[in-house]
């Protein structure tokens, strides 16, 4: 394989992972580390570089279209990525002094944990009660267009969310997946925001989380700009096609797309790990 079919074929895969991630809020790196690593070979460190690079792209194709026709929460966003940037520089630290083998098996238990329990949230139930203080204060709840009109919602537990996000920021430098994963979680089963508001603002978030790790990244040489160049442009497009074909999308065919795609990851990481492939 030549340098061009392999960047065509890095190109193709970005595609892909960008379209998925601005459907799920992933943000497309959870799915690029794996590909990377397990399919071309790239070190585990490299691929994390390239992945960031990709999220940032990701956040900027897909986020622009979904505040414009409603969906993010931009309140809920700038708060909260007050905790995931923090998180995100200690965990890029860890990052580039833990062994890679370690950094795989943590990435595919992560990525577990999250396909089990998003499988397990229930919104046939609508949460009742007053908000609490922190979204009183903030002025946090809004509402988002459906077929058949706006719907408003309520936003709980804003401390317990807040608390969650701080760990996805660490996840993300650590892992390079822009915490989308983690991010959705928080937001949808510890906060109770409906799930396509829980995705796209997971995407306007991600960009600013992983701008703050790939710097740490950058530093230290693990950017390689021939490899995070395709990879940026293949995750932009397909975020933005992502983007469109989100609001006609049922959410019950998002979460199994965001179950299924990454259990399936997750597992082949932690195998891989455990061979001694990284």
């Amino acid at each position: 394989m030549n340098i061009l079919q392999l960047t065509a074929m890095v190109w193709c895969g970005s595609l892909l992972a960008g379209f998925v991630g601005a459907l799920t809020g992933l943000g497309g790196g959870v799915i690029l580390t794996p590909l990377l690593t397990l399919l071309f070979g790239i070190d585990i460190r490299y691929a994390i570089g390239a992945a960031l690079v990709s999220v940032i792209a990701t956040s900027s194709g897909a986020a622009a279209a979904y505040v414009r026709e409603g969906f993010s929460n931009i309140r809920i966003g700038m708060l909260l990525e007050i905790a995931t940037t923090v998180g995100a520089v200690v965990g890029a630290s860890m990052a580039l002094r833990l062994p890679t083998t370690a950094i795989a098996i943590i990435f595919g238990v992560v990525l577990l944990y999250s396909a089990y329990v998003s499988t397990r949230i229930d919104h046939t139930k609508e949460v009742q009660g007053e908000p609490d203080r922190l979204t009183r204060f903030f002025n946090l709840d809004s509402s988002f267009p459906t077929p058949e009109g706006a719907r408003s919602y309520r936003v709980h537990n804003v401390g317990g969310g807040f608390g969650v996000m701080l760990g996805a920021g660490v996840l993300s430098g650590l892992l390079g997946i822009g915490a989308g994963a983690m991010k959705v979680i928080a937001m949808d089963q510890v906060m109770r925001i409906p799930f396509k508001v829980s995705t796209t603002t997971s995407n306007f978030m991600i960009g600013v989380t992983a701008a703050a790790s790939a710097g740490v990244y950058l530093v230290r040489g693990y950017i390689d700009p021939g490899l995070a160049f395709p990879v940026m442009l293949g995750v932009l497009l397909g975020s933005m096609l992502g983007a469109r074909v989100l609001p006609a999308a049922k959410t019950r065919l998002l979460r199994k797309v965001f179950a299924v795609v990454i259990a399936a990851l997750a597992a082949e990481m932690i195998v891989q790990a455990v061979r001694g492939k990284f």
